[in-house]
């Protein structure tokens, strides 16, 4: 009987494995039993993101439960900003607007690629979503990547794509979403 058990134990472990990968992101495995913070900050890709969350006092929130879909703009989407924007936004009198951009990025549930894409084919090839800011991002497809555009029109290619989490699941953008202000 506890052969039995071990076997069908196995049997499950590895097939959750298969459906998790562990992916690597900024040099870094981003290994699917972990939440977002613990990934994130081993991604060297995403030090300046991990400093924000710090500074939004962010961190207790995305190590919760979830789950959280998370698109995550990498070091060099940040410094794709206007001179001095990161710099001014860490600083603690700008916490509710960093809060703000921040979760603007975050949606609720965990959306996978194919979860995703099936919203996008199924809305005429453009999806708008609610995000945890209360902002709305659009989703759209152009040849095999998905894209986000924020309120203002600019356009975020997801670069990195089923980051799985224990807590959800991250997407890595090239360009740092901003709500309408």
């Amino acid at each position: 009987m506890l052969a039995l058990v071990l076997a069908t134990t196995s049997v499950v472990a590895q097939s959750s494995m298969k459906t998790s990968k562990t992916k690597m992101v900024g040099g870094a495995a981003m290994y699917p039993t972990k939440n977002i913070i613990e990934n994130a900050v081993n991604s060297k890709d995403h030090t300046t993101l991990v400093a924000a969350v710090k500074a939004a006092d962010l961190v207790e929130t995305l190590m919760g439960e979830g789950p959280f879909t998370v698109f995550a703009p990498t070091n060099s989407a940040f410094s794709k900003l206007p001179d001095g924007t990161v710099d001014n936004l860490l600083k603690p009198e700008n916490k509710k607007m960093l809060q703000t951009i921040l979760t603007y990025h975050v949606v609720a549930g965990k959306w996978n690629a194919k979860d995703v894409i099936k919203l996008v084919k199924d809305n005429n090839g453009k999806a708008e979503v609610k995000t945890v800011s209360g902002g709305t991002i659009t989703l759209w497809l152009k040849g095999n990547h998905v894209y986000v555009n924020d309120e203002n029109g600019n356009s975020a290619k997801v670069t990195i794509a089923d980051v799985n989490q224990s807590n959800g699941v991250i997407h890595v953008i090239d360009t740092v979403l901003l709500p309408k202000s």
